[in-house]
């Protein structure tokens, strides 16, 4: 069973950026077939696949975020980060990452996420 943790930003401020690390404590990011995603659940609202980034380390970004988010990662960690610029209000909301295979990058595919960390709230206030 693949376990992540997120860690915990908090509260962060308007036009700044919000940072987000995941760690992977018990699997190989470079695990074949595995993508490692960054999902948010704004107040109210359903799930939100944000981004990914795969065992080959290529990057998949939500197009309304593409402009505002990178996802670094260090496989000697075994970690990878979302960091998400320009923050405003609307981007408050509960953080997880988690793990699955192809179907997983996508809003409509979370289903086939089968790993999850147990999510951080963010909030972005002045």
């Amino acid at each position: 069973q693949v376990q992540l943790q997120e860690s915990c930003p908090g509260l962060v401020k308007p036009s700044q950026t919000l940072s987000l690390t995941c760690t992977v404590p018990c699997a190989s990011m470079s695990t074949s077939g595995y993508y490692w995603n960054f999902i948010r659940r704004p107040p109210g609202k359903a799930l939100e696949w944000t981004g990914a980034r795969s065992y080959t380390y290529s990057i998949y970004y939500n197009p309304s975020l593409k402009s505002r988010t990178s996802i670094p990662g260090d496989t000697t960690k075994s970690q990878f980060t979302l960091q998400l610029s320009f923050v405003t209000p609307e981007d408050t909301a509960v953080y997880y990452c988690a793990n699955g295979e192809e179907g997983c990058k996508t809003s409509v595919g979370l289903a086939d996420c089968t790993a999850w960390g147990q999510g951080t709230q963010v909030t972005v206030s002045s």
